[in-house]
């Protein structure tokens, strides 16, 4: 086999298992254990993946309640709110946005006092001017990811 888009193809294939050996990957993608040894450390030293880490379903863990937070922040604030937001563990995405809001985060909550307390707690900083707060009905799709583009090959 040729190595031409190996990587996308070793992304891809765990992301379907990402607990597969270096062996079943491999004989999948018909190269030897070394090579894929070598383009997985390639791959992680360049920061493409990031990590091994299970899929959470909060649900089933007791965290069934998720706020979508929209914040209006005074400009100079923005890294410190951030920051903040970022470094609350219960805080799954943090984004700094364009339009009326600069941040929108996804949080998991026990309940909604939980999360009330929380989001009471946060907007009393006075560098938040506005803020919007949504709790999710329904997951429709959540955490999901996609396959890379192989090309041709």
């Amino acid at each position: 086999m040729t190595y031409e888009n190996l990587d996308a193809k070793l992304v891809n294939a765990l992301l379907g298992d990402g607990r597969a050996s270096l062996r079943s990957l491999a004989e999948e993608l018909d190269v030897s254990v070394t090579t894929v040894s070598n383009h997985l450390s390639d791959l992680e030293d360049e920061g493409v993946i990031e990590g091994y880490t299970p899929r959470l379903d909060y649900d089933a863990v007791g965290y069934d309640v998720t706020a979508v937070i929209q914040l209006q922040v005074e400009g100079n604030a923005l890294p410190d709110i951030t920051d903040t937001l970022r470094d609350h563990r219960q805080m799954i995405s943090v984004y700094e946005v364009t339009g009326d809001y600069d941040v929108i985060a996804i949080g998991k909550f026990k309940d909604t006092d939980g999360m009330n307390d929380q989001i009471k707690t946060l907007l009393t900083d006075p560098d938040i001017k506005a803020s919007n707060t949504s709790v999710v009905l329904n997951a429709v799709s959540e955490n999901e990811q996609f396959e890379l583009d192989v090309g041709d090959a």
